[in-house]
């Protein structure tokens, strides 16, 4: 203890000449921390916001949801028992106005709603007066998208409605990117004029329930044991917005990721940094060691000033994270469904010091044991020797502190697999960037001697002499351009493959909610669409798995890559033979004039993933019965097709008779889609018609601003990058100015030495250009290949404007950095040296 106190005394008397040599060191720091710092406590405020406004956003202490039916006397019986009850219905519908058409998303609410939270509407005004007499309240983009006031008529279905309000919030509204169209607000009382509540219609019945004092687990258990197989999903207010819960928490892992990226970018920085200022403090190491100092002393003496200029890092990257996150809230007002709750979270706060601590002080011990392993008469000549290397003890401290990040950083996330990869993957990309870097010096070592201009042999050797910046910039740089160009190449093959798919015969619309008695005259009117063709029609109906070789599924192990196919109700259809283009996989298609017990025909991955063998059965609730199939066989189904399947199709003989609708999907060419909907407009006003190309520019823009999104936060990457690399040139500028000053003595003039210092960074951009568009290049192969399961290639013109950019951002840093050396007097120099 008497050393650590004698070598902190020293360390402070060093510290009182300033923070000179050390400003790079404390951004990098402070810039990925205050990410971390900002990801985190944005995402504790948002779910505290959602914990706060849990019971409004559920729409009650409980609700009860079911799809394509109502509940029957003795179940409603049994939901009125446990308090005040609302009842609300939503459905997709054409509304219409003059000759525009649009889907919406239609709601009929009861008298009794909402029983959490209140209907705000834009300009003030009463939400029950706005739904009498036929009344309907929408949002601000019905306006728009239909030219639409405040008093014009619009019609739904078969009724005529008049617009009373534009709504302003909804309390128990859940943003989804899934919400086909607009949102309409009607009565009760006033849907049976649409004409649209038709037996097998695709109508989301919701019960919502006040409990009051009892307890809601019970309440729920108790509703279930009633009606065990009402098949219908019960959510409390602890759970009502578990999208938005779930999408938060990915977003914060993703951008937890992208802070700590960030930080590793800025490590190079650290080490940098430690290194130039103890190359500033050799003559004071150098006079330490001769006077008695030993070794140890000396690494002490230089870790408590890092670790102190650290913790300066550390607070202003804190005081960055937790300023920031009111900044985002203050934007992000109304664009949640719940207000985010300030306050100050310790958890995101702890996790982003530990972060930045753990990485000041892995990449400070290395330059720190370099150091420490030069004898006090090489510090003198440390100009011409360089650095030594470190000890056994030294490269285990080093590995022990990374291993500690990695441990870290695993055990800090929720997700292990997930930080796993992270770990794994940072690991290679640095590995990879870093062997890249070596392979540059020798590349530039080899080329030098082949000849060529002063100025080029000059930047060559710029590029492998001792102190080079080559390894810091390509470490730093080429992390965050690896992943734009990632990003690039993703969004390139994403879009190749939408327009690939619509050349390759996509329907123009997929139709919903065709009556049965409707069949016939519906397949005439859009099969005499000029240009129609590849018409298909179907029985659908929706149903959600209860059982798995009858183990209830909340009990049965499911593969977490389909657990979605047990998250809610499923799209299913009945066949008497395979669709066309049907590929199976195991077993065979049952007789076409089958009428045994039910037999299923089921998705090969999701299968696999539920364990199930041919033979096995499957249980789903549809329309309130449980019905058990036998597996009979297996498919290989593309759903990147935009073609009709289902995971779940059914012999025929189990549905005839019961209540559903058709769907149904047409190809038509784009100048023939304007008569295609007037077509349906005539007289199927109760079919929804979802136009594939506007679906698919939806999906484009929402693609587009993830990628945005995406891009900023890789620019914070960069941002650390940036930093470093400007630290590199301002650490080796006494370098530049003495390698300036000898060249004129030799007789060259400054823009000899311009344009050799503009070739090395030149140089040295194009490498790092050409290393991020390779690893940029294999992690967008990786995603799109084996993640997104879509064809690959590579957009050339993309990567090379990347490329393009990073030699002439490194030509401009390098200029900015060199400008100044080249005006160093020579006089002072020489007499220094």
């Amino acid at each position: 203890m008497s050393d650590w106190r004698l070598a902190t005394r020293y360390a402070v008397r060093e510290l009182r000449v300033g923070l000179k040599g050390f400003y790079v060191f404390i951004a990098c720091l402070a810039l990925g921390v205050a990410a971390i710092a900002a990801v985190g406590t944005l995402s504790q405020s948002i779910e505290a916001g959602l914990r706060h406004d849990a019971r409004q956003l559920n729409g009650g202490d409980l609700s009860i949801s079911l799809i394509q039916r109502d509940v029957t006397p003795d179940e409603q019986e049994h939901i009125a028992a446990l308090g005040p009850t609302s009842r609300v219905l939503e459905m997709r519908a054409m509304a219409a106005h003059g000759d525009e058409r649009t889907l919406v998303e239609l709601k009929a609410v009861d008298d009794a709603y909402p029983l959490a939270g209140e209907v705000t509407l834009q300009g003030g005004g009463s939400f029950r007066n706005g739904l009498a007499d036929k009344g309907v309240l929408v949002e601000p983009t019905l306006l728009a998208k239909l030219d639409l006031a405040v008093g014009d008529a619009i019609k739904i279905g078969d009724g005529l409605f008049t617009v009373r309000g534009v709504i302003d919030r909804e309390p128990d509204k859940v943003a989804s990117v899934l919400n086909y169209g607009p949102r309409v607000m009607i009565g009760s009382d006033a849907l049976p004029a649409t004409g649209l509540v038709q037996p097998g219609s695709q109508i989301r019945y919701r019960y919502r329930v006040l409990t009051g004092g009892a307890d809601v687990d019970t309440a729920a258990a108790t509703l279930d044991a009633a009606s065990p197989h009402a098949g219908w999903r019960m959510t409390t207010a602890e759970d009502g917005a578990p999208g938005i819960s779930r999408f938060i928490d990915q977003l914060t892992l993703f951008l937890t990721f992208v802070g700590l990226t960030t930080l590793l970018v800025g490590g190079v920085g650290v080490s940098n940094a430690v290194a130039s200022y103890l190359d500033s403090r050799l003559s004071t190491i150098a006079t330490l060691k001769c006077v008695g100092a030993s070794s140890g002393f000396i690494f002490r003496v230089y870790l408590v000033q890092v670790m102190a200029l650290a913790t300066v890092g550390l607070v202003i990257g804190l005081a960055a994270g937790l300023i920031a996150p009111l900044v985002a809230m203050s934007a992000l007002h109304g664009l949640l469904p719940v207000d985010p709750v300030p306050g100050l979270y310790p958890r995101p706060v702890i996790a982003a010091a530990a972060y930045g601590l753990l990485i000041a002080l892995t990449f400070s011990l290395l330059p720190l044991a370099r150091a420490r392993a030069i004898p006090a008469a090489a510090l003198f000549r440390a100009k011409l020797t360089g650095g030594g290397w470190p000890k056994a003890r030294d490269l285990m401290a080093i590995a022990l502190a990374g291993g500690a990040l990695a441990a870290f950083t695993v055990l800090s996330t929720p997700r292990i697999g997930f930080a796993l990869s992270f770990v794994v993957g940072a690991a290679a990309s640095f590995g990879l960037l870093a062997t890249a870097a070596v392979l540059l010096k020798a590349l530039a070592r080899r080329a030098q001697g082949l000849g060529g201009g002063a100025s080029l042999r000059l930047a060559l050797a710029n590029l492998h002499r001792p102190g080079a910046t080559t390894t810091s910039v390509v470490l730093s740089l080429g992390l965050g351009l690896s992943v734009l160009v990632a990003i690039v190449l993703i969004e390139s093959n994403f879009n190749r493959q939408i327009e690939n798919r619509l050349s390759e015969g996509a329907p123009a619309f997929f139709f919903l909610d065709i009556q049965p008695d409707q069949r016939a005259a519906f397949d005439a009117a859009v099969t005499a669409v000029p240009g129609a063709a590849d018409y298909r029609r179907i029985a659908s109906l929706r149903g959600r798995i209860v059982a798995i070789k009858g183990v209830p599924v909340d009990q049965a192990p499911v593969a977490p890559d389909v657990e979605w196919a047990t998250s809610g109700d499923r799209a299913l259809t009945y066949a008497d033979t395979p669709p066309d283009g049907t590929k199976i996989v195991r077993g065979q298609w049952w007789a076409a004039d089958y009428s045994g017990p039910p037999l299923i025909s089921l998705d090969d991955d999701v299968a696999r993933g539920f364990g199930l063998q041919l033979g096995d059965t499957l249980t789903l609730n549809i329309l309130g019965r449980d019905i058990e199939g036998r597996l009979a066989n297996t498919r290989a189904i593309d759903w990147r097709s935009m073609r009709f399947d289902f995971a779940v199709i059914f012999s025929s003989g189990i549905f005839a008779g019961a209540p559903h609708t058709d769907i149904a999907a047409i190809r038509v060419p784009p100048a023939s889609e304007p008569a295609m909907e007037r077509a349906v407009a005539k007289g199927f006003d109760n079919v929804s018609v979802i136009s594939v190309r506007q679906a698919v520019e939806a999906a484009r823009e929402l693609l587009s601003g993830i990628n945005v999104a995406i891009g900023a936060t890789a620019g914070i990457t960069i941002a650390g990058g940036v930093l470093v690399l400007a630290g590199a040139i301002a650490a080796g500028r006494k370098r530049r100015q003495f390698e300036a000053v000898v060249f004129k003595v030799l007789g060259a003039v400054r823009a000899d030495i311009l344009r050799a210092f503009l070739l090395e960074y030149g140089l040295l951009g194009l490498a790092t250009g050409l290393v991020a568009a390779a690893v940029g290049s294999v992690v967008s192969w990786a995603i799109t290949v084996k993640l997104m399961e879509l064809p690959w290639s590579f957009d050339l013109a993309s990567v090379a404007l990347t490329v393009a950019g990073t030699v002439a951002f490194a030509l401009l840093a390098g200029f900015a950095g060199t400008w100044r050396a080249l005006g160093a007097p020579a006089a002072p120099q020489l007499r220094n040296e």
